[in-house]
């Protein structure tokens, strides 16, 4: 009995944790990791100061880099104009894009010089028209009816100038047999000068009337003929901007109901391009430069062009200066304010 409870006390003091020996390794652990955080800091400290003046002069290739290409723009601003003659001998390189607009030269709203009603209008959009063609025509009853009255007034200024050459004819006779009879008195060679003298003067009033009915007439066949509208020039009519009905008038005089054009037309042969560059690149272009012009509807297709002027005024809210461009080709394709991106050369 004695002996089973030493073998158990035995191995319960096998058993038991020896807390001495296992705080001598941690304590032995614990200045290994301070020692090893000092000799790390202290290779730190070594490193970076080795390593702090080649960071220097690497900061400063840096600076010299980045310096450098602030020097380019002033560079390339003295070099605008030669490098523009140096491409224009080198055509494979643009010195200059741009975008803008087919502007056409030649373009009219056709009005009317008199207000009126519209009867009819005898184009439509698309069409083509020349010079002097009908495009429409008004209601000119009123406007006949001035003229027949007027070519009557001519017809009575005539009737009445022949009736004073009649009377200036015999006065002619009467004056000239008082002068040339012995027996005439006094009073009746007086008498014949004076009615001589009165009927040259009614003969001259009767022709001047029918000189002013005759130029009344003459604007009152005007005043007609304007109520027909026809072409001032010969194109293609884009907008149709009347109807028959309507009231057409050269202003907006007769309010919002009042039509102030028949329909626009577009002189096709006039379009050319319009760009705005921005003024600090003015410099590269020049008159009569070669010019490669892109619409935006055909990206594929390359339009021959040459700059037909510079504009001499500059937009102050835009800084831009507006560029002439003139199309060396004719094309249905080229269509009035079509987008377009240009190359100069």
């Amino acid at each position: 009995m004695d002996s089973d409870t030493r073998n158990t006390s035995e191995l319960l003091h096998k058993l038991k944790i020896d807390r001495q020996a296992r705080e001598e390794p941690a304590g032995i652990s614990t200045k290994s990791a301070v020692i090893l955080a000092f000799l790390m800091t202290a290779i730190g400290i070594a490193i970076g100061y080795g390593v702090a003046p080649d960071t220097h002069e690497q900061s400063t290739t840096q600076r010299s880099v980045s310096a450098a290409p602030a020097k380019a723009p002033a560079q390339a601003a003295q070099s605008d104009t030669p490098l523009s003659k140096t491409t224009e001998s080198n055509a494979g390189t643009a010195v200059l894009n741009a975008s803008g607009y087919i502007t056409p030269r030649l373009v009219a709203t056709v009005s009317a010089e008199v207000m009126g009603l519209i009867r009819t209008v005898e184009v439509e959009e698309g069409m083509a028209v020349t010079k002097d063609q009908v495009l429409a025509r008004l209601d000119d009853t009123i406007a006949s009816v001035s003229l027949k009255q007027a070519e009557a007034n001519v017809s009575a200024a005539k009737s009445r100038l022949a009736s004073s050459d009649a009377v200036l004819e015999e006065a002619q006779r009467q004056a000239r047999r008082a002068s040339e009879n012995k027996y005439s008195s006094e009073l009746e060679k007086t008498q014949a000068v004076t009615n001589l003298a009165t009927a040259k003067a009614n003969r001259a009033g009767a022709l001047a009337d029918l000189q002013s009915a005759q130029y009344e007439a003459q604007r009152r066949a005007e005043i007609l003929d304007d109520h027909t509208i026809r072409a001032p020039f010969s194109g293609v009519v884009t907008v149709k901007n009347a109807q028959p009905g309507e009231i057409v008038a050269p202003s907006s005089a007769g309010g919002g109901f009042t039509r102030t054009g028949i329909c626009t037309i577009v002189d096709m042969d006039s379009l050319e391009i319009e760009v705005d560059v921005n003024e600090s690149f003015i410099g590269r272009v020049s008159a009569q430069q070669k010019v490669e012009a892109k619409l935006d509807a055909y990206p594929d297709w390359t339009i021959p062009a040459s700059v037909i002027a510079i504009i001499p005024t500059a937009d102050r809210g835009k800084a831009t200066v507006r560029v002439r461009i003139q199309i060396n080709v004719k094309d249905t394709r080229i269509l009035p304010d079509m987008g377009v991106k240009v190359a100069f050369y």
